[in-house]
């Protein structure tokens, strides 16, 4: 079976990508060596998770309304309200309002900093 093990976030402006993923999400980020490459670690080691990396964009960014052309990845945070927040004052945009999904908790979906979309979910069991 073949697991999901790194994802890549790919950024006209990867300094920007960072700062945003830094200030929202609190992920570590590092550049690595000489490539225009940057390492992301979203949490500890011992928990549920990937980690990934931001590269330079060599396109032009999603238009919007486009359809969903890629895989999008959905980032578990503890206070969905809290985040969305720090999503819009990082340079983000919420694009789907927040909605239950029954019996799993609170999913919105927002763009990033470089017009990515990706979900943000709040765990919630009552959520319905």
């Amino acid at each position: 079976m073949g697991r999901v093990v790194h994802f890549e976030l790919h950024a006209a402006d990867p300094d920007r990508a960072r700062l945003f993923y830094e200030e929202v999400f609190g992920w570590e980020i590092a550049r690595v060596g000489v490539m225009p490459y940057w390492l992301v670690r979203t949490g500890p080691e011992d928990e549920p998770g990937i980690d990934g990396g931001i590269v330079q964009r060599r396109g032009s960014e999603p238009a919007p309304g486009q359809p969903v052309n890629a895989y999008v990845c959905t980032v578990q945070v503890d206070d969905l309200d809290g985040t969305l927040a720090r999503v819009t004052d990082a340079g983000g945009e919420l694009v789907v309002e927040r909605q239950p999904i029954a019996g799993v908790g609170w999913h919105a979906y927002v763009k990033d900093s470089e017009g990515n979309l990706l979900g943000v979910l709040q765990p919630d069991p009552a959520a319905d």
